[in-house]
């Protein structure tokens, strides 16, 4: 039990930076090709029809491509994670996503090449969502098997929180194209800059993941899997043994997946439709996404000290009511007002991401956890957050009122908070404990 009630401080930071490096190069570009879908991807890469919200919507089709993508990574991955490690796989989803991403900033357009640009398109978002299917599982549990019982969801939600900071850099990068270029010349080649930007930062992210090792927890079950022929892991072990875990992981990710989307990619669109200069909203997403990035280990460090259920309960409830306080004041059209309700959508947001990890990996022992989190995280975005941005804007066409939008948003909270309410308490249980208690269930 000593690995688990105590820790290598410096060591567990070192682990929490490598974890944490990836994430942020990773949701830098999948946040990146979510903003260029909505400016610049409905323009180029699409025939146009004369209503400008039909190439968004398409543009968001390829956007759903890459969440479709993600359960297949996360299967392949977690599969392989479960038997060989965590690391060396984290290593090859970040040049992989890399590779996907950069290349994506190469591609002629639809007046260049015709549809052979969205069919490149579609195919890069494939390998690029199959990359980060793969990544979270790995980058969470890096950190969660190496941290201590009675403090899990604090240290676990620091790679939760390199999303917002992926964000934020991919929002720092487009805010200073928009505001240096003029619109002809960010559509023409200045949205590829900030593409042709991830080299560096998988370069970074590449160097700082070789420093650190899996975790004790996870070799000692390694080499336990090796000794039993009969021990499995993988997707029909999982599914097998841990069917209320993956379910319950599922219907956790609906509401707060969908809420995510709905603030950060749809909110562009809204935003831009009724109006709001595009340079303005993306200020307002910076100061949104910096805000997310303090409010997450705060979540995580209340999910340690009361406990995941009431504390995803508060946020499953507030994301049922969000969206009517909202979109009234979207709005109002001044910016500050604009902001408190982006900042809103945040922290409730945080009252369901922070603790996920922590969550998640309690559901399931060591010898398949990569298997279990990857899935139940995974495959719940085919569902949610791939088709939130799409459904928005489908819905803002057809109606060209917020309240449709408003109430498919409340029903995907109220499916997170019924989650919540059947999902077993696991504040400062020890993985040692659930694996044991797996060996004595399967012996």
């Amino acid at each position: 039990m000593q690995h688990e009630q105590t820790a290598d401080l410096p060591y567990l930071r070192k682990v929490v930076g490598a974890s944490m490096a990836g994430t942020v190069v990773e949701w830098y570009e999948f946040f990146l090709y979510g903003t260029a879908a909505t400016l610049v991807f409905g323009k180029l890469f699409f025939p146009q029809t004369g209503n400008e919200l039909d190439g968004i919507i398409a543009a968001f089709g390829t956007y759903a491509v890459g969440f479709i993508a993600r359960p297949l990574g996360g299967i392949v991955f977690g599969h392989i994670g479960d038997k060989i490690g965590r690391k060396s796989l984290l290593q090859f989803s970040l040049v992989l996503i890399g590779l996907s991403t950069f290349l994506m900033g190469c591609l002629p357009t639809f007046g260049t090449i015709g549809y052979w640009a969205p069919a490149l398109l579609v195919f890069l978002r494939f390998v690029q969502g199959f990359a980060l299917g793969g990544e979270w599982g790995g980058a969470v549990l890096l950190v969660a098997e190496h941290s201590p019982n009675r403090s899990r969801a604090f240290w676990g939600s620091f790679p939760q929180a390199g999303v917002p900071m992926g964000n934020l850099l991919a929002t720092i990068v487009l805010l200073l194209l928009s505001a240096t270029l003029d619109d002809a010349q960010f559509l023409s080649w200045g949205w590829r800059i900030g593409f042709w930007l991830s080299v560096v930062i998988v370069a970074v992210g590449y160097y700082i993941r070789t420093q650190v090792t899996d975790s004790p927890i996870f070799e000692a079950a390694k080499a336990e899997a090796e000794q039993k022929a009969d021990a499995g892991y993988g997707l029909t072990k999982v599914f097998r043994r841990y069917p209320r875990g993956v379910f319950n992981a599922m219907g956790l990710r609906v509401g707060e997946n969908i809420l995510y989307y709905m603030v950060v990619t749809f909110s562009i669109t809204y935003l831009a439709h009724i109006g709001v200069d595009t340079t303005e909203i993306l200020t307002l997403l910076f100061c949104a996404h910096l805000l997310h990035v303090f409010v997450i280990p705060a979540v995580g460090a209340l999910a340690d000290r009361i406990g995941r259920r009431p504390v995803y309960l508060i946020g499953a409830a507030l994301t049922m009511a969000w969206p009517f306080v909202a979109f009234p004041l979207f709005g109002t059209g001044s910016a500050w007002i604009i902001l408190s309700a982006i900042l809103l959508g945040m922290i409730v947001h945080a009252f369901m991401y922070a603790a996920q990890p922590a969550i998640m990996a309690e559901m399931f022992p060591t010898r398949m956890r990569y298997s279990g989190v990857s899935l139940g995280y995974q495959v719940t975005a085919i569902v949610a957050g791939s088709w939130a941005p799409l459904i928005g804007t489908w819905l803002l066409r057809a109606y060209d009122r917020w309240e449709p939008i408003a109430f498919y948003i409340l029903g995907a909270g109220a499916i997170s908070l019924l989650s919540a309410l059947v999902m077993r308490e696991t504040r400062g249980v020890s993985l040692l404990a659930i694996d044991q208690a797996d060996r004595e269930a399967t012996a």
